[in-house]
């Protein structure tokens, strides 16, 4: 196997990704350098030994979702995840880019919103995402809350012209003004802005989906087959989980995106875009690779069609690194253990107001 320095990932796997309410703010988040990579040897395909316990604690397994503690918040969240009021022409929801029945993705390059734009980004999944360290590919959102009331305004995708804009239309929705008051008991204004993003997020929190992956962490070694324990290995020799690992395989730092090679599209900056610092340049969240196998296209900018071509390019351009076709197959085979389940009945499209 090849063995190389472990280089920092940066822009990854999957395809508005979010964070949890204590998190740092925008200018406290640490962007680490990465390491020069170093020549390594001749690729030798990983053997199917049991992984060293010390490697696997760099992960943690995904807890199924605790019951919410308002239901009724989650419910009203529900609601205004599908609602297509929400957009300017009532065409589109947040589940028009984040299909809930298709792993949070739309399987598009970038999303089409209002009046068909296309926008800038590929829209990630929403599974999983509450435990990121902040929202969005450039991480302009501290949290979920936050995250979710961009999209509503933003001109590209459901162009309401402000929030004002949407109370008016949820004040004149009866079943709307209960849900609120239901969801938010003794507010003295329940429908307000910050309360539609409160509610999303709410909902949001539930999108969880443990996988195989996780009964391998706990100690369930047949969880995985030896190809697939394989492909981890593989994927740690590599120097892939430098930077995805935890509970959720990344979303927990930011990276440049082109670490031995220039990322090829350099239109969009990330996150320089936001605070404005040249060491911010091509710099993006590393999203996690929860579901990967099911997220594609992969990157912020949707140019990776398949999961072997998103493997074989961030091992090039990120760790200097020539990985072979079997190489590729091992790592993919891992990957796919990722993928947990729908909650299918939490997901259902509710009858709206």
């Amino acid at each position: 196997m090849r063995q190389s320095s472990i280089a920092s990932l940066a822009v990854l796997l999957a395809a508005c990704t979010s964070s949890s309410s204590t998190t740092p703010p925008l200018d406290a988040v640490a962007i680490a350098p990465p390491p020069a990579p170093t020549v390594a040897s001749a690729p030798k395909h990983a053997a199917p030994d049991a992984i060293n316990p010390r490697l696997l604690r760099r992960f943690q397994p995904l807890d199924q979702a605790a019951a919410p503690e308002n239901p009724a918040l989650v419910d009203l969240g529900r609601m205004l995840f599908f609602d297509k009021r929400l957009s300017r022409d009532r065409d589109v929801s947040c589940n028009s880019c984040h299909r809930l029945d298709r792993y949070g993705v739309d399987h598009e390059a970038t999303s089409t919103g209002a009046r068909g734009k296309r926008g800038r980004r590929n829209a990630p999944t929403v599974y999983n995402a509450a435990g990121h360290v902040r929202a969005f590919w450039d991480g302009r959102a501290a949290d979920l809350a936050e995250q979710a009331k961009g999209p509503i305004l933003n001109p590209l995708e459901m162009a309401m012209p402000d929030g004002a804009s949407v109370v008016r239309v949820l004040v004149a929705i009866p079943g709307y003004v209960t849900a609120f008051e239901r969801a938010f008991p003794g507010a003295a204004r329940p429908i307000t802005y910050d309360h539609v993003g409160r509610a999303i997020a709410a909902f949001e929190k539930g999108l969880v989906t443990p996988s195989r992956w996780d009964r391998y962490l706990a100690g369930d070694a047949s969880a995985l087959t030896k190809r697939e324990v394989a492909g981890l290995r593989l994927f740690s020799d590599t120097g892939c989980m430098a930077c995805h690992t935890g509970r959720y395989l990344g979303g927990s730092s930011f990276q440049k995106a082109g670490v031995t090679r220039p990322w090829p599209n350099q239109r969009d900056q990330g996150r320089f875009e936001v605070t404005a610092a040249p060491a911010d340049r091509m710099v993006f969240k590393v999203p996690g690779l929860r579901n990967v196998a099911m997220t594609a296209p992969y990157f912020h900018d949707g140019s990776a069609k398949t999961l072997e071509e998103a493997v074989g390019t961030m091992a090039r351009v990120q760790l200097g690194e020539e990985l072979s076709t079997e190489d590729i197959g091992l790592i993919v085979a891992w990957l796919g253990t990722l993928t947990g389940e729908l909650p299918a009945e939490y997901i259902r499209e509710p009858a709206l107001p």
